[in-house]
């Protein structure tokens, strides 16, 4: 029996532990948190990025932000690099595992939802992540400053 929220709510937080599963499945052996995930996606995109901007764009304090970075360069898949126009701010760069990583992520990342939303046509998934996005971008919801 299909599952029937009560509240508009409900649906979006239940949609979000259904992908989060998704996510877990397809990613997790690599040993990949999603924050981990989106740090390397955001890097690998952005490239000057700073530990401020990651935690704005993430929605992530900066002492979790930190941890999480500092658990990265243990890993090898990141470092801090000291900005030539700003000697105080430390850029986030991806180092060569990092960039490997990343890759073989997001090849995962752009099929694995495809069961998930099995059940929608080409044209209701471009609509849904139309839509996420506009949700994302709402300045009231925190919008992001990175994509």
């Amino acid at each position: 029996k299909p599952w029937a929220p009560s509240f508009r709510s409900s649906a979006a937080s239940r949609a979000s532990i259904e992908l989060r599963k998704t996510f877990t499945r397809h990613l997790g052996p690599l040993d990949l948190k999603p924050v981990e995930f989106s740090i390397l996606a955001l890097v690998a995109a952005n490239g000057e990025v700073n530990q401020r901007r990651l935690g704005l764009a993430l929605d992530v304090a900066p002492p979790n932000m930190a941890i999480t970075l500092d658990r990265m360069v243990e890993r090898g898949w990141v470092e801090r690099v000291r900005a030539t126009q700003d000697r105080r701010a430390q850029l986030i760069h991806l180092t060569a595992a990092g960039r490997k990583l990343a890759r073989k992520a997001e090849k995962i990342a752009a099929t694995m939802e495809d069961a998930a939303l099995s059940g929608l046509s080409a044209a209701e998934r471009a609509l849904l992540i139309e839509l996420l996005l506009k949700v994302v971008n709402t300045p009231s919801a925190g919008a992001a400053e990175l994509q």
